[in-house]
């Protein structure tokens, strides 16, 4: 008899304090996002590289809970909807001093301009 998969691991810490990608590659991001079932952060749909989406089609990990201080939602890739949930492994959001968007240093001027 097979098993089916989990949509999320309540043990699984965060994979950081910003989006992995856009750290990697010199990016910025306007809000952070955590996959409920492996960690990965990445940054929302209005970012310019949209990592956590990605991170969803790449992977199929269907659920991600807000990565923002005070924000506890979570958000269904399959049916589009926010659902309430569990509190998931420390850390539950990026650090209250880090700025939005952010990272510190590297969010240039025209941000606006490039926000989807």
């Amino acid at each position: 008899m097979s098993q089916e998969k989990p949509d999320l691991d309540v043990n699984v810490p965060a994979s950081g304090t910003g989006c992995a990608e856009c750290l990697a590659s010199g990016g910025w991001w306007v809000h952070l996002r955590r996959c409920a079932l492996c960690g990965h952060v990445g940054c929302c749909d209005t970012s310019p590289s949209q990592h956590a989406s990605a991170h969803h089609r790449g992977s199929g990990h269907p659920l991600i809970q807000s990565f923002e201080p005070g924000e506890d939602w979570f958000y269904d890739y399959r049916d589009k909807q926010m659902y309430e949930g569990p509190r998931l492994a420390a850390p539950s959001s990026r650090p209250d001093d880090q700025p939005v968007p952010g990272p510190a240093g590297r969010v240039p001027a025209n941000w606006r301009d490039l926000i989807h």
